[in-house]
């Protein structure tokens, strides 16, 4: 990998800034200082210092982020704030993006990633990742609602797998959904279905991921691998149809 390139992409600044920085000779390899931004390195296994600050490589990076009303999940948008505007200049990287997509009014845990096959992996229908959600509701849900959701709901065109439906005992216009799927506007579609509609939607968890407590909205912070796996643990069977 050319040095400007790692270190562009490792947030040191643009490659017109990070090759300045090189040419004034800020940067070592190994220990010894070089000029040349096209010198190509191993990213892994060199270790690249700025102004003596090592800087560790990264193979790819998973940010999560409280996504707020409002704000479009895109990369960019000429009229609208996108959820990468929200990013601090710290966090931003070449090739981020956004790991499947909340509507612009619902908001809660969002995954920006510049990793592909992880991003494919959360989305596949196959994998069976279960998104928690939050919602109210403009009427009070019932137990025909859980049982509609629990087998599966189909109405007209629309055709969804089974859920799982909470409802809190102190208010049922507010409820707890799990879906495994992630066709668009799902929860407000099946709710629709049962004759309700969504006043306001929260994502909570991804898989055993919950939602960091401490970000505000329009804050982010970034996953440790470890944790960027979690999207994939825990089982979808509770929320199966049983046969």
């Amino acid at each position: 990998m050319r040095l400007d390139k790692f270190l562009a992409n490792e947030n040191i600044g643009s490659r017109k800034a990070v090759g300045l920085l090189v040419r004034s000779g800020a940067v070592t390899v190994n220990g010894q200082a070089v000029r040349k931004a096209d010198l190509q390195i191993d990213a892994q296994a060199d270790c690249v210092c700025v102004n003596g600050t090592p800087v560790r490589y990264n193979a790819h990076v998973y940010i999560m982020l409280h996504k707020p009303a409002g704000v479009l999940t895109a990369t960019r948008d000429s009229r609208a704030q996108t959820v990468l505007d929200l990013l601090p200049p710290a966090m931003r990287r070449r090739g981020l993006f956004p790991a499947g997509r909340l509507d612009k009014d619902t908001t809660g845990l969002l995954i920006l990633t510049d990793d592909g096959d992880y991003a494919h992996r959360m989305l596949a229908p196959k994998s069976h990742v279960i998104k928690r959600y939050e919602a109210v509701l403009d009427l009070p849900a019932d137990g025909a609602d859980q049982a509609r959701f629990a087998a599966g709901i189909q109405s007209g065109d629309d055709c969804f797998a089974p859920a799982r439906l909470e409802i809190c005992e102190a208010d049922p216009h507010i409820v707890w959904v799990e879906i495994r799927e992630g066709k668009f506007h799902q929860v407000k579609r099946m709710f629709r279905a049962c004759g309700k509609n969504v006043t306001a939607l929260k994502r909570l968890s991804i898989g055993t991921l919950p939602l960091d407590a401490a970000l505000r909205p329009g804050e982010a912070r970034v996953l440790s691998e470890k944790e960027a796996m979690l999207v994939f643990a825990g089982k979808a069977e509770q929320i199966r149809r049983k046969e």
